[in-house]
């Protein structure tokens, strides 16, 4: 195993389940904007601290470059908090250089909802990546997937995939999500916030 870093860096965690039968579930979403930034940046993983992870260094104009690590934990959804916690602990991260990309059924499909710190709102892997860091102050991105129909159970609804409806709609809050982290990465978070839940608003019909 290399040295441990001197230099610091950020983490962008995309919570998920791995394996096949998960892919384009609403519980991966998470999933789905590490995989779009690793796309965009041409990032290569490695299985490493319970998942795959992505280490690359950001350059952005007028900005001191950024090291950006990127992790799917493959602990499966409720024991995220293993992998990530791992990884903080090996590169001594703060929380608050923590970024928890995450499927909600409590926002309407497309809505992002980004949020410095707060309780888990009932989603097991937050709860738990929350518990093995010890801390609530650990920045989030919701990613908005509606909420179950009556007849169904949360459990089974989020580990479904989306409606032919839903596709373009979610596609286009992955890209947004994905805009979001990536300015996370460099930009004052109050800032990051008021941009992104503001324009994640309009573009699912939310205000």
């Amino acid at each position: 195993m290399q040295d441990k870093p001197t230099e610091t860096a950020k983490l962008i965690v995309g919570l998920g389940n791995p394996g096949g039968r998960y892919e384009k579930t609403r519980h991966n979403v998470g999933f789905r904007v590490v995989e779009r930034l690793a796309d965009r940046w041409k990032a290569c993983g490695r299985f490493a601290h319970d998942g795959v992870l992505y280490d690359v260094r950001m350059d952005r104009a007028g900005r001191t470059a950024q090291r950006a690590l990127l992790l799917k934990p493959h602990t499966f959804m409720n024991r995220s908090g293993q992998a990530v916690a791992s990884v903080v602990r090996y590169y001594r991260l703060a929380s608050e250089d923590v970024l928890v990309v995450l499927d909600d059924i409590a926002l309407p499909s497309g809505k992002l909802r980004l949020r410095m710190s707060g309780s888990a709102g009932g989603h097991k892997g937050l709860s738990d990546v929350i518990d093995a860091l010890g801390v609530e102050a650990v920045p989030r991105l919701r990613i908005g997937v509606d909420s179950p129909p009556d007849f169904m159970a949360a459990e089974d609804y989020v580990l479904g995939k989306f409606s032919a409806d839903e596709q373009a709609l979610i596609e286009r809050a992955v890209e947004l999500a994905a805009d979001a982290a990536e300015d996370w990465l460099f930009d004052n978070p109050s800032e990051v916030m008021e941009k992104y839940n503001r324009t994640a608003n309009r573009q699912a019909g939310n205000g």
